[in-house]
């Protein structure tokens, strides 16, 4: 019996998937907890349409993320940093920080988790910050750190 699967099921499948299995286990099993469902011509283009409709909505949001990394390439964010005797600094600039930084002067939520930091800023100056804003889009911030 053919069935879709509903949600992935080990050693099976994974959701949205069209797996040929027993008569038995698929009424005793997948189609009883609702794991899956038979896939008759209905069924069949339902997930049909699922699928377009996820693949659009995939793409929205892969356009969506190349505008935003074009976007930050032009605009630059400035972190303040406390400074002793010498220019030594005080700790060290966080993605928390930046992550404040861009909200207070762009008005854009940019998630802290999706900064990559080489290594922590320590010191005054200009750095890149690079920002993974989807798996295949990777964009780029200016943040100057300046003495407070």
């Amino acid at each position: 019996m053919k069935v879709i699967l509903l949600q992935d099921v080990k050693s099976l499948g994974k959701k949205g998937q069209l797996v040929e299995v027993s008569d038995g286990y698929a009424r005793n099993f997948i189609l009883k907890k609702k794991l899956g469902v038979e896939a008759t011509n209905k069924n069949l283009n339902d997930l049909k349409l699922q699928k377009a409709h996820e693949d659009k909505v995939a793409q929205e949001q892969l356009e969506a993320a190349q505008a935003l990394a074009k976007d930050l390439e032009e605009k630059s964010v400035v972190c303040k940093m406390k400074v002793g005797e010498g220019g030594k600094t005080f700790g060290s600039v966080s993605t928390k920080e930046i992550a404040q930084a861009v909200k207070e002067q762009l008005n854009l939520d940019l998630d802290k988790k999706k900064m990559v930091l080489d290594e922590p800023i320590k010191a005054l100056g200009a750095y890149d910050v690079k920002l993974k804003l989807h798996p295949q889009v990777t964009g780029t911030l200016k943040v100057k750190v300046v003495e407070k």
